[in-house]
């Protein structure tokens, strides 16, 4: 074989290996975003060593004095916002309603295609945030919690999912998907921290075990 012929199969062939991958590339599922990526697990620990352990109180609990989903921008609200940023090739209707797209629940690991089988998870509960601290807050600092889309504390999930973990803390719901269990216990922590807010020893015991394995 001549030097031309074996440098043409060569280019050839590296022409043929760009194209494959590049349909690989093209067919490969979409990565969707998530919630804000949370602290490392050894900060977490720290920081759940720093909270203050008490029993909590969930007396005069109303969801409605935590104000949520209000408008982020233009037409969008904090729950239209985070369909988008969860969803993979979500289309949205000039009232910044969702119309199309797919959404992965990390929780359970099941794909939906419609926005209304979607729930925006508060992923430390408004009722437990109350419990643990948030009665003494003032209305806009509770409507900053219940919309807060800097720390990873609100996450696109299955909608029943979301409903059968109502307002429970790691000690008695966790993901069935065991491993984004981390992520939830460094995301968990994290948004405690931030907040200032207390755990109960029983929460406190649970988010040790799990941390102590990321």
């Amino acid at each position: 074989m001549s030097k031309f012929y074996a440098r043409r199969r060569v280019s050839i062939l590296a022409a043929l290996s760009g194209l494959i991958a590049s349909v690989a590339l093209f067919n490969a599922p979409t990565a969707s975003a998530a919630l804000p990526t949370p602290v490392s697990g050894a900060t977490a620990r720290t920081y759940l060593a720093s909270l203050t352990v008490a029993t909590e109180d969930r007396t005069g609990y109303d969801r409605d004095l935590f104000p949520h989903w209000i408008t982020q921008s233009g037409t969008c609200n904090t729950r239209e916002v985070v369909l988008k940023r969860d969803g993979t090739n979500v289309v949205q209707d000039s009232a910044c309603a969702a119309t199309s797209g797919s959404w992965f629940s990390p929780y359970d690991g099941a794909t939906w295609t419609a926005a209304s089988d979607v729930d925006i998870d508060h992923l430390v509960p408004l009722a437990e945030a109350w419990d643990s601290g948030a009665d003494s807050w003032t209305t806009s600092r509770r409507q900053a919690f219940a919309n807060d889309l800097t720390r990873p504390q609100l996450i696109a999930v299955t909608d029943n999912v979301n409903q059968a973990k109502s307002d429970q803390d790691p000690a008695t719901w966790m993901p069935s998907v065991s491993s984004y269990r981390c992520t939830y216990v460094r995301a968990w922590v994290q948004v405690k921290y931030y907040y200032d807010l207390s755990v109960d020893s029983a929460e406190k015991s649970a988010l040790t075990n799990y941390l102590a394995n990321c």
